[in-house]
């Protein structure tokens, strides 16, 4: 993977996962990384569609290298993401799931449930996700079969 400071990174997250989305965001800036935050913007309840879609519509688009979207289980947003052409989020609750994600699946977002991980945990994950490699071979022939559109 490339170092921190030469990724483009995408994120966003609901009310439930704001907090930990900004404890990410510093972790990743600190590690020189260039993050964009799709929102939301406070821990006011609102609806994680109307920010994993735009999250997900720059990654089908290849605007970020990769992308995180947090909410309080990581269901709804990774599921919303996973509409897009191009998107292969991945639910991970810990670093092997992370690991396995990017190696086997070549996954583009990362997907975090912010009410079940702790903010130490979430970031070992993003490092994690972050710092593999997809594997190629036998799993590229799997992974192209994933989108149906």
């Amino acid at each position: 993977m490339k170092p921190y400071s030469e990724m483009k990174i995408a994120i966003a997250s609901d009310h439930a996962g704001y907090g930990l989305k900004q404890q990410i965001i510093l972790f990743l800036e600190d590690n020189g990384a260039h993050v964009h935050d799709f929102g939301c913007n406070s821990t006011d309840s609102c609806d994680y569609p109307d920010y994993a879609h735009p999250l997900a519509q720059a990654i089908s688009e290849g605007k970020f290298d990769l992308g995180i979207a947090i909410c309080s289980t990581g269901n709804g947003i990774t599921m919303t993401c996973n509409k897009h052409f191009g998107v292969r989020a991945a639910l991970c609750w810990d670093t092997p799931l992370a690991e396995l994600a990017r190696r086997h699946n070549d996954a583009n977002i990362l997907g975090l449930p912010a009410n079940f991980i702790s903010a130490p945990k979430a970031l070992q994950i993003v490092s994690t996700f972050f710092s593999t490699d997809f594997e190629g071979g036998r799993h590229a022939r799997r992974v192209e079969k994933i989108q149906l559109y």
